[in-house]
């Protein structure tokens, strides 16, 4: 029986961990993997502490801070978290099943798919979810980037800079913040393709051919790209959540101010819950705010 278990290891989860630490309390960590979504991240300039630093490095900051606590780390998928009639909770996992007095879920999010024909059967061979990752895989060549976030726009930005050509395809205007778009509007190999949808992606072994379709007119346009890079957004990873916490129609989770969901003891952090902001700075707070209601509801209310 641990008194806290903490589901996901990204920026939430490692500052859920700090904190629950130095108040002694007895830590699990189970996730699938380390970092979270700032792994994929190259540039992050707003990060109170360090001018410039990229999302690995930062991440890799984290990790050295969390393991200088005893606390225990599994790398196993959640499947499902319950409740006993004596208020504890059992998180169970693909591997086995662990009972915890807390719970702390700090999942994140996994990027969206385009769900178009070619997506699937291409992934790994022309089409990618990282620019960070797997920009330098595509130097002198074409690509493009789909999505009009600043995901996208920072992705379409990188890229520019390994990359031959870089076409930006959006549905509709972007939804970025001025500062990146002014970066993208620098670059003059950036074709901005505004007012298309995705149709199919097609090729041999690898990415040839990317399908899209005017929406406006219904024209379809091929465009002759070997990298595909999807930016539409993400989706929250709570499907493992059930009653024990209410979602948003995003899949969110929704938590109170002190990160607490319906269920006394079940806290989330982080962008697995309905904040309205996603970044690692919020993450981090939230996992604090969580850890530190965990450890009150052991001192005040558990039985």
């Amino acid at each position: 029986m641990h008194d806290l278990i903490i589901i996901g290891c990204g920026p939430a989860g490692m500052t859920a961990a700090v904190y629950a630490a130095r108040k002694k309390m007895d830590i699990l960590m189970l996730t699938e993997e380390f970092g979270g979504q700032p792994m994929w991240t190259r540039d992050i300039e707003n990060y109170m502490g360090y001018q410039y630093i990229t999302g690995p490095e930062l991440m890799g900051k984290f990790e050295e801070q969390t393991r200088q606590y005893p606390l225990k780390i599994l790398y196993e998928k959640v499947t499902g978290i319950s409740q006993k009639n004596d208020g504890n909770f059992i998180v169970t996992t693909t591997e086995s099943s662990y009972q915890s007095k807390t719970v702390i879920i700090a999942s994140g999010k996994r990027p969206r798919r385009l769900e178009v024909p070619g997506e699937q059967q291409f992934t790994g061979r022309g089409v990618s979810y990282c620019a960070t990752c797997d920009g330098p895989l595509f130097a002198g060549k074409t690509v493009a980037v789909v999505g009009g976030g600043n995901s996208a726009v920072q992705a379409a930005v990188e890229l520019s800079k390994v990359a031959e050509k870089v076409y930006l395809v959006s549905r509709s205007a972007y939804v970025a913040d001025q500062v990146v778009i002014d970066k993208m509007k620098q670059a003059d190999n950036i074709i901005e393709m505004q007012g298309y949808d995705s149709v199919s992606i097609e090729g041999s072994e690898f990415v040839e051919t990317y399908k899209i379709r005017r929406k406006e007119t219904g024209e379809i346009k091929e465009l002759e790209v070997q990298g595909i890079f999807v930016e539409v957004g993400l989706i929250p990873n709570s499907e493992f959540v059930s009653g024990l916490a209410d979602k948003n129609r995003y899949g969110e989770i929704i938590v109170d101010c002190r990160a607490a969901t319906k269920t006394s003891g079940l806290f989330a952090a982080g962008d697995v819950t309905d904040g309205p902001d996603k970044q690692i700075v919020i993450a981090a707070g939230d996992g604090s705010k969580a850890a530190l209601g965990a450890y009150d509801y052991l001192l005040y209310t558990a039985k």
